[in-house]
């Protein structure tokens, strides 16, 4: 029966149109009209306008209340967008609205991704900034990334999700509905071989005030309208079905979008906008394309000089790895006819160009200075992340991690260059206490102490409990804290020192051991070390101020035991245990800022990122490294006393029995066999090799990683 509401609908559809698309849904007629009926009065139209253009397969499969759904999330997301005024209802018909891009498995994907991804979007104000947000951040949270191994083109987002990996089709596909689950009007795009035979490529479209571009999962920073096909684009021929570039539509269009994977399958629209990406090449040269590949023959990340017949540096970038498209190179736009010549660590290849090519570079034996060069990169590139990604954190002065939430304060001292400014974490008092306490204390913290030169950062605690300080939460808080500092302040990796007053100094006896590596001194004042010992003190100069009548909690009498620990741990390893124990007589739990002679005691130390002894002793917060020792499951309090001399490594003690021992040559020789002992027993003569893998993983700053491993269980 057709109801007074399918009369209107099939009216505005133009009646025989309508009636047209109702007929085609055949056994489905009946959940269409279904649909029908319980449409909200406000998205009549919408309704009408999906059932009029959605292709005829999902006609006779779609139930009506999955057309329900997805047409009030869509509204529901398109009413609450900041951006909705500028959205037109055409805009939102072909581009919000549709369930679908192409011919992927149907997946009721709105509400999941709204809930999943708004969060991510809430700060943007421009369907520009929501994209790159969506872009920067989803295929993480999801764990889907570029991959030719990915099962078949033409996935859905969910299975994308599935699967972990997807093509640049499956990739784009999740952004378009991750866009659309928010309000941002996207549509699929892309052409079905570029101008130089060379494969095809897939990427999103989006409405902000006029089309916009983006790869899926290619982010370039905060920009859009910017990709690594922007060269190959640029040589699109406009009307060509092979070589031109089209966008996906739902409306009526005499166009179809050429779906490589399905070449018969002629169903959905397209817009030909070739024009918007033809005026991007600048110059008439001739495209060098580079890609380097590794030992297992995956392409690798590999830093590339180009330079000119006569040596002078033209152009430098990075080669792409396996996560990048296949098509995606690094490429170097060359006047034809010009000599050149490509650097790397693998080897210098010299070419005219006179035609268009790919310079395939082909992997060695890492070297010394391969592995030195190769760092310094992947530092460059972190911190260019870390640049782009995290000015919010620097301009807000707040941290975040899980569900944590860490402000923070900083001044800075003298006139150190960029690069060689000292960093001082300094951790307020209080603990259980009001927040108010704590705050107040924080405010205190800010202007207790004064540096001669250096970066002074009083965060404030992310909670108020006693422990405030020694939390699980706060070792990679500080880890990002230092890495920020790094980057935007130019502070050194190898002058980071942290202090603290009283609950702070709690803080500071149970950091410092676990945090050692990434420090060049700590100081302590005025707090407890609760189950901590100094023990894990062995490379750390470390300062210990005391008032000799704050009894509280037993402070003065376990410092003075703390002093001796320390006198006797020097006078037993002599290289090691550096320390400044000071008992202020005549003093409370108030120093009178007497404590304050630790800061330029302090200073005069730098982090040794490679000592030749490490005695790590476990926390109850866990890490699986200590310098240049790592464990793969690590348990509390267990200990690990490791030494290298010349070729040779030795075991002194462990109560772990796997043990992994990074390796790089300022250590040792890495193109010699390394000897490895366990307290008296020679266990074997290994070779190692350098790996890009292992500097990947490793680096923490421009002076941390290493570049080899060695993983052995102990008889």
């Amino acid at each position: 029966m057709i109801t007074e509401l399918f009369l209107v609908l099939a009216l505005v559809a133009g009646g025989g149109e309508f009636q047209k698309q109702l007929d085609l849904a055949g056994d489905n007629r009946l959940e269409i009209e279904q649909a029908i009926r319980e449409v909200p009065e406000t998205q009549k139209a919408g309704m009408e306008w999906l059932l009029t253009h959605m292709p005829e397969d999902d006609l006779k499969t779609l139930t009506g209340e999955f057309l329900l759904t997805n047409c009030d999330l869509a509204y529901e997301a398109w009413e609450s967008a900041p951006w909705k005024e500028q959205i037109t209802e055409e805009v939102f018909f072909d581009c919000i609205l549709p369930y679908a891009n192409v011919n992927e498995r149907r997946d009721d994907w709105r509400g999941d991704f709204n809930e999943r991804f708004s969060g991510i979007v809430a700060s943007a104000k421009t369907p520009t900034e929501a994209t790159v947000l969506l872009n920067q951040t989803i295929f993480n949270l999801v764990d889907v990334h570029y991959s030719t191994k990915r099962p078949k083109a033409d996935q859905s987002p969910f299975e994308s999700i599935e699967a972990g990996m997807a093509s640049c089709t499956g990739l784009s596909i999740l952004l378009v509905d991750a866009c659309r689950s928010v309000g941002v009007p996207a549509r699929f795009a892309g052409t079905p071989l570029w101008y130089n035979d060379s494969g095809n490529h897939s990427w999103v479209e989006f409405w902000d005030d006029g089309w916009h571009y983006t790869g899926g999962a290619e982010p370039t920073g905060d920009r859009v309208d910017e990709s690594w096909f922007d060269g190959s684009a640029s040589k699109a021929t406009k009307g060509d079905p092979q070589h031109a570039i089209f966008a996906v539509t739902w409306n009526k269009s005499e166009q179809h979008f050429p779906l490589i994977w399905l070449p018969n399958v002629q169903t959905y629209g397209a817009v030909d906008v070739t024009d918007r990406y033809t005026g991007t090449d600048a110059s008439a040269s001739i495209p060098i394309r580079v890609r380097a590949i590794s030992e297992d023959g995956s392409r690798a990340i590999v830093q590339v000089i180009l330079a000119g017949e006569n040596g002078e540096l033209i152009a430098d970038g990075v080669t792409k790895n396996d996560f990048s498209d296949a098509n995606d190179h690094l490429t170097f736009h060359v006047a034809k006819g010009d000599v050149v010549t490509i650097y790397s660590k693998y080897d210098a290849v010299t070419l005219k160009a006179n035609k268009e090519r790919i310079v395939t570079l082909e992997p060695d034996r890492l070297t010394k200075r391969g592995a030195k060069f190769f760092a310094n990169q992947v530092w460059e590139s972190r911190a260019e992340q870390i640049q782009n990604q995290r000015q919010d954190e620097m301009k807000d002065l707040v941290l975040t991690y899980e569900d944590k939430k860490m402000p923070y304060w900083f001044a800075t001292y003298g006139d150190a260059p960029f690069g060689e400014k000292s960093l001082w974490i300094s951790m307020h008092g209080g603990g259980g206490a009001p927040p108010e306490v704590n705050t107040k204390q924080w405010e205190n913290q800010k202007h207790l102490y004064t540096l001669e030169e250096g970066v002074y950062v009083a965060p404030r605690a992310p909670t108020d409990t006693w422990n405030l300080w020694h939390q699980a939460h706060i070792d990679p808080m500080f880890e990002r804290l230092i890495e920020n500092m790094i980057v935007f302040e130019g502070v050194n990796p190898n002058k980071v020192y942290i202090i603290g007053y009283s609950a702070g100094g709690d803080g500071v006896f149970q950091l410092a051991p676990r945090m050692s590596d990434r420090l060049a001194g700590a100081g302590m004042m005025a707090g407890h070390p609760n189950e901590t010992k100094p023990e894990g003190l062995r490379n750390l100069p470390f300062a210990l101020h005391m008032g000799a009548n704050d009894g509280a909690y037993d402070r003065n009498t376990i410092a003075t035991q703390w002093k001796q620990s320390l006198e006797d741990l020097q006078l037993e390893d002599t290289e090691g245990y550096v320390h400044q124990a000071v008992i202020h007589e005549g003093k409370g739990h108030w120093m009178d800022r007497q404590e304050a002679m630790a800061l330029p005691w302090l200073a005069k130390h730098e982090r040794n990122p490679n000592p030749r002894t490490v005695v790590w002793v476990q926390d109850d917060v866990l890490h699986d490294q200590m310098y240049w020792l790592g464990v793969p499951t690590p348990k509390e309090r267990t200990k690990i006393v490791a030494s290298f001399d010349g070729q040779t490594i030795t075991i002194h003690e462990s109560d772990v029995e796997t043990i992994t021992v990074y390796l790089n040559d300022s250590m040792l020789d890495l193109d010699k066999p390394v000897l490895l002992n366990y307290k008296d027993r020679e266990l074997g003569s290994y070779e190692v090799v350098r790996s890009q893998q292992v500097i990947t993983e490793t680096l923490r700053d421009g002076e941390d990683w290493y570049s080899a491993t060695l993983t052995f269980s102990l008889p």
